[in-house]
């Protein structure tokens, strides 16, 4: 069908090489104990969107090489960087190390609406597993705890879906430096976002 709208390619025009060179988004993602691979590889794309500087994956959650995880990744797993650890709690801690403030996703009497949260940079997100959230030892361990305002009767959403939500309020909050990278990719000037 043909239309009036110029649509972009869903491939950066650079090679993987230049492509990797690009310096990445200071936000790391650590993924604690998440049961489900297609969830896992959901979060790959949404990271690899927004140039994420490493996700790490945590316990049982899926890693690569697997094949749940690479077909909801649609391609994206070479251009994310990632680690694994055993436990969420030992990738807070390194992280932690290097001064960066560790920002858990969670619905608790402490939370902060995303709303009124200002994300530093760098930041570490901390997204739990789909039944039972974020484990103990992350809830301590983080810094500051963020929920997404919710008003169902079930008051859940996917972890995937949650992560994409926060993800763009980052992008939202510091979209200058987004901005910046955009250019870098060689993509037309982006709008500026809504306030």
């Amino acid at each position: 069908m043909e239309t009036r709208f110029q649509v972009r390619s869903f491939d950066s025009s650079l090679s993987p090489e230049d492509f990797g060179r690009i310096p990445r988004c200071p936000v790391t993602v650590v993924l604690d104990n998440l049961r489900s691979a297609f969830n896992v590889g959901s979060i790959f794309r949404t990271a690899d969107c927004a140039l994420v500087e490493k996700i790490i994956t945590c316990g049982i959650t899926a890693h690569p090489p697997n094949k749940k995880l690479e077909k909801t990744a649609l391609g994206t797993l070479p251009f994310v960087p990632w680690e694994h650890r055993d436990t969420a709690a030992e990738a807070i801690t390194e992280i932690k190390s290097a001064c960066v403030r560790v920002v858990a996703m969670e619905t608790t009497n402490r939370s902060r609406t995303l709303w009124e949260y200002r994300f530093p940079f760098p930041v570490c997100l901390v997204l739990g597993n789909e039944a039972l959230g974020v484990s103990g030892p992350g809830l301590e361990a983080a810094d500051d705890l963020v929920e997404i305002p919710m008003f169902g009767f079930k008051n859940s959403i996917n972890v995937a879906a949650a992560f994409a939500i926060v993800l763009y309020e980052i992008q939202r909050q510091h979209w200058d430096f987004f901005q910046s990278k955009a250019r870098a990719h060689e993509h037309p000037a982006l709008p500026s976002p809504p306030r």
